[in-house]
């Protein structure tokens, strides 16, 4: 598995990137030219017409929007290029957060009209965590409305980003004729439609005041976060074009910094330069700190540098499943070199694996390749076990990478199989599903003997239901969607669980005594803490109590959510040198907690919707009034061009089939965007109807 293969280009040499942005921003736009121009596709496909390269799902050129996160390799200059092209709709979420976890850098397109946006804010704190250093493209400069001092002026002022442009734009809407690039201290401008002869020339009279003034503010800026330039800048030095460009390349890098460019990708302007730049100033791997995981084996901290020499280290970041092939496991080789026919170890599942296939992804299009080396994106099949964030590596030298962070869901509906023949189907799609895609979720109401999906949105879940017809041709009855509420404790309490049983021989013996209060923190799930003293409770039996009261938690008194955000510390209990077993703590666990339930004054949680409702002025009252009829809490009222801006927060509860009554109320004319926020506590009216329900198909 460890032999070296000669390498296509150097580790220096290779991109990992990513394209992220809002929804409707123009990323598979970007992502179509890039290919097009690096001579990787010979002809442009459209996101409207269903011919995007990168959009190849059928629901995906149906609806116009990405669904699925594609990656691909172009080459441009004497770089690689790996690209992947995310979704900007936030039920997709997920798939934006497992591409950025494996990505080197990344492009964040903004709308010169939509300017900075709900989604485009979430994509930028998802890169924030994964400190991943990015470029912002201002596209969409030939739209009516485009103006990029405002988006500039958002990116620093909303975002909190130390950016600068590199780029001016010539005119804008109708009249955007070309860029000036305020590094080289030249004019581009196309001579074709198609952007390929491009023509630089000396910067006209008439812009050279602009140019001078935002150069100079670029140089200092500069100068505020690289000593190299702050040394000649100050000893009135002249600083090359060259000296610029390895200034903003480093304070990138370390994300003290993100330059600003600006295009038109459906008029295929401004994409070499974008090209140009990915190259200039995004890292290659080796531009990196190390990866850093633990040693499954001793729980001491490991790193890997990017080396082939280095053992081998991958983490699988998505699973998908193809029609001829079965299951794709997409990889990003962090060190070492992966050889087909190969075996690999899961260090996450502590089990081997084998390598059948490596393939290099062009969207949906597979390309056989023999190995793949440091600093890669490849897909592999043949792996049995391994599922989404587990680690691959070298037996020898075992590491677990950190886990990558999943979105809980947020709304549930009930399905069921038309026929018996449907029934097994219907199994079979949903297990490939979840597979697929960690923010879906499956599971059982045996009450009332309904299956559960559980996803990121209403769009989620319809989209799903549509693969799943569409593609394992299953017959299914679908209830409506539903909120995942969830339910916690409000006070501190001491509870006692015993679980005795006496049979003819070994009886069972468990008592536990736990204390159960709000955790401190939000989102925090169910934080189990034991406090054993004196041996009271073997140490064999405390993973068997933790895993009882991780199962009372999947269902709550009231209704039978899931229990959320509560801190469980095992303080006392007794065991019988006969008769006590894990079987018998887990039992007298899940009493205990079910007891404090009743206890500590459950209630219920709902999820609450940070919503953005983009409406013309004339429609402002009437959208402001339904909103306060839906329980919402309005946050900031702004203006965007010719239209007004809501932002507040609404109960998921309260906005389903929103995008009809808002068609409705505005003659078509406003637009919204939501994504999950929080969850708070339900009002007490409203938590009465939920239990006085009498099915309730989110029940787990």
């Amino acid at each position: 598995m460890v032999g070296i293969m000669s390498r296509e280009v150097s580790l220096e040499k290779i991109r990992n990137i990513g394209i992220v942005a809002h929804i409707d921003a123009g990323k598979t736009t970007t992502t179509e030219r890039i290919l097009f121009f690096t001579r990787r596709i010979h002809r442009i496909g459209e996101v409207d017409e269903g011919t995007a390269t990168m959009d190849w799902m059928p629901e995906e050129q149906r609806r116009g929007i990405t669904i699925t996160a594609a990656n691909t390799t172009c080459y441009w200059e004497d770089c690689k290029i790996n690209i992947i092209d995310t979704p900007g709709h936030v039920d997709f979420t997920v798939e934006v957060e497992r591409s950025l976890k494996v990505l080197d850098g990344c492009v964040v397109v903004f709308c010169a009209v939509g300017q900075v946006e709900p989604q485009t804010e979430t994509v930028w704190r998802q890169a924030d965590r994964y400190n991943v250093p990015r470029l912002a493209f201002v596209n969409k400069m030939d739209r009516i409305g485009a103006n990029f001092n405002e988006c500039v002026k958002q990116i620093v002022t909303r975002l909190g980003a130390q950016a600068h442009p590199i780029q001016l734009p010539v005119g804008s809407e109708d009249n955007f004729k070309g860029i000036i690039d305020l590094i080289e201290g030249k004019l581009i401008t196309y001579e074709d439609s198609l952007g390929l002869e491009i023509l630089k020339q000396e910067i006209p009279d008439e812009l050279k005041a602009d140019f001078l003034k935002t150069r100079n503010s670029l140089i200092e800026r500069t100068a505020e976060l690289d000593n190299e330039i702050m040394d000649k800048f100050i000893h009135n030095q002249d600083i090359t074009t060259q000296d610029l460009k390895q200034a903003i390349r480093r304070i990138t890098i370390k994300e003290h910094f993100v330059p600003i460019l600006c295009g038109s990708s459906l008029k295929n302007k401004g994409i070499q330069p974008l090209l140009d730049a990915i190259c200039d100033y995004l890292p290659s791997p080796v531009n990196l700190p190390p990866i850093k995981g633990i040693d499954p084996l001793t729980s001491e901290y490991e790193e890997r540098i990017a080396s082939d020499d280095a053992p081998f280290c991958a983490l699988c970041f998505k699973v998908a499943t193809d029609p001829y092939v079965g299951k794709l496991f997409y990889l990003r080789i962090y060190s070492g070199v992966l050889t087909s026919g190969s075996y690999v170890y899961n260090a996450t599942k502590r089990s081997k694996e084998r390598i059948n296939k490596i393939v290099r992804m062009h969207a949906n299009r597979q390309e056989i390749i023999e190995e793949a080396n440091t600093g890669e994106i490849v897909a592999v099949v043949g792996l049995k076990d391994t599922k989404t964030g587990e680690t691959l590596c070298d037996e020898t030298t075992p590491i677990i990478l950190e886990q990558m962070r999943l979105p809980e869901p947020v709304i549930s509906m009930a399905i069921e199989p038309k026929t018996k023949v449907d029934q097994e189907k219907l199994g079979l799609s949903l297990r490939k599903f979840a597979d697929e895609d960690p923010s879906f979720k499956v599971s059982y109401n045996s009450e009332t003997g309904e299956t559960i999906v559980s996803g990121m949105g209403e769009l989620h879940l319809e989209v799903i239901v549509a693969r799943m017809l569409r593609e394992f041709n299953v017959g299914a009855n679908v209830g409506k969607p539903q909120v995942a509420y969830k339910e916690t404790i409000t006070k501190k309490i001491t509870t006692v669980g015993k679980f005795i049983q006496q049979t003819g021989g070994h009886g069972q013996y468990g008592h536990v005594i736990i204390e159960m209060e709000p955790s401190e923190e939000p989102n925090k799930g169910i934080v189990f803490i034991e406090r054993i003293k004196g041996g009271v409770i073997p140490r064999e039996f405390i993973p068997a109590v933790k895993q009882g009261i991780l199962l009372a938690a999947k269902s709550g008194l009231l209704a039978g959510f899931p229990v959320t955000d509560v801190t469980v510390t095992l303080v006392d209990g007794s065991y019988h040198e006969v008769d006590s077993s894990e079987l018998a703590f887990q039992m007298a666990a899940s009493i205990a907690f079910n007891e404090g339930l009743k206890k500590a004054k459950s209630i219920f949680l709902e999820p609450i919707m940070d919503v953005e409702v983009v409406v013309p002025e004339e429609y402002m009252g009437v959208v402001i009034a339904d909103l306060n009829t839906r329980r919402a809490k309005v946050s900031s009222l702004g203006k965007r061009t010719n239209a007004r801006v809501i932002r507040c927060f609404v109960p998921l509860a309260e906005v389903f089939g929103y995008a009809t009554a808002l068609r409705s109320l505005t003659q078509g004319r406003a637009s919204y965007t939501m994504e999950p926020s929080y969850y708070t506590e339900v009002p007490s009216h409203i938590a009465e109807k939920i239990v006085g329900s009498s099915t309730i198909s989110t029940r787990r």
